[in-house]
């Protein structure tokens, strides 16, 4: 699950600010418990277990079920979610000029893809799933989502760079998950970051998402598929690489090139040698829990301060 600061994540928060709540799914953790297990965890009635099993419920976090055997006429409460991510609001870097490019995920300019894997737009999949000659498809520019077990996808464009303006940060911001066929939360995948062909990072992504429905995933797309991504920042700066604030290496933007080169390459890839190959899944603007593209910032500084 994944949550920000706005009005839409209150109920989960609301929902885990409780030490009772907490307590309850502690006891919980992995396995089916029924209503009158956990008030007799608690020492509390079953009517206010209720209570609280409903606001997690609402919240996401926990779901139930009738129980099978000798607990038929039992309701059974199990967790929902294995992980919540937080975002918060995006720094701002004031001091800097900017050049941003918004970058549609079908606009790749080179591919090479293994299944599982596919393509849809806002209304539909893109030709057949599982058959890569789809990525060659006219509408493949189209794409709100992309999806592939192994290989890679690469990307070009202009580097707006001006012989007086100095590079100092690229950021480039973009929501993915690992690839699964239907979905798994818990199924990492080792995605491979090259930039003018440097290696900057290698991203661990923890799952596949779908115990809610992604915010923006069009109605029509299966309940049991990939329903949103995590919204990763990758920095790179004159010091290093960092995700979210983490470091991640010890490439910097001068390694990069950028003044010399009149292009910005992107590449996203599943390398045959990575420990986790979970394959990747790459949201576009209409599907997910942001509704963006991938977007590529440039901040620079004026040579002698000029501004």
């Amino acid at each position: 699950m994944e949550l920000d600061l706005s009005n839409l994540s209150l109920p989960v928060f609301e929902a885990l600010a409780s030490d009772t709540r907490i307590k309850m799914i502690r006891f919980v953790g992995d396995k089916q418990k029924s209503i009158q297990e956990i008030a007799e965890h608690l020492g509390i009635s079953n009517a206010i277990v209720s209570r609280h099993v409903q606001q997690l419920e609402d919240a996401g976090i926990l779901s139930s079920e009738r129980g099978l055997g000798k607990n038929r006429n039992k309701k059974m409460v199990f967790l929902k979610v294995d992980n919540i991510n937080i975002v918060f609001p995006e720094k701002i870097y004031q001091p800097f000029h900017l050049h941003q490019t918004d970058l549609k995920i079908g606009h790749f300019t080179d591919v090479l893809v293994e299944p599982t894997c596919g393509l849809a737009t806002v209304d539909g999949v893109v030709g057949k799933s599982d058959d890569p000659k789809y990525f060659l498809d006219g509408n493949r520019v189209n794409a709100a989502l992309l999806w592939f077990n192994r290989g890679f996808v690469e990307y070009k464009v202009p580097n707006l760079l001006q012989a007086d303006e100095i590079p100092e940060l690229l950021e480039i911001s973009l929501e993915i998950a690992s690839e699964f066929p239907l979905s798994n939360n818990v199924w990492p995948s080792d995605i491979s970051i090259f930039v003018n062909d440097v290696k900057v990072a290698v991203y661990t992504v923890p799952g596949n998402f779908s115990d809610v429905r992604g915010r923006y995933t069009p109605k029509w797309w299966n309940d049991e598929f990939s329903q949103y991504g995590l919204l990763k920042h990758i920095r790179i700066n004159k010091l290093d690489t960092g995700i979210d604030g983490e470091a991640y290496s010890e490439i910097t933007i001068n390694d990069l090139n950028l003044q010399e080169s009149p292009i910005i390459k992107l590449r996203l890839e599943i390398e045959k040698d990575a420990k986790n190959q979970g394959g990747l899944t790459l949201f576009g603007k209409g599907f997910g829990n942001h509704d963006q593209n991938i977007l590529i910032n440039t901040y620079y500084l004026k040579k002698d301060g000029d501004e």
